[in-house]
């Protein structure tokens, strides 16, 4: 996948992820992106939710695929 994927990503996310974790107190941090593998880790109160990981694979996960590939894996640091 290209650099264009990349930044095709930190636009969904800037748009529709973080102002919805930022609204329950938390963020997101894109730390790598190689291949087809997204490395995320949650911030704030998002970080230490027990919902954490619905968050990742329904929120972050779905999104991030709907809209640039189907084929990125959310892995979570």
């Amino acid at each position: 996948m290209s650099e264009n994927v990349l930044v095709q990503i930190n636009e969904v996310v800037d748009k529709y992820i973080r102002p919805a974790l930022q609204a329950d107190g938390g963020d997101i941090e894109i730390v790598d992106f190689r291949g087809n593998v997204l490395s995320v880790r949650l911030q704030g109160a998002c970080s230490c939710c027990p919902h954490a990981r619905m968050t990742l694979e329904n929120a972050v996960g779905n999104t991030i695929r709907q809209v640039v590939s189907r084929d990125i894996i959310i892995k979570a640091l």
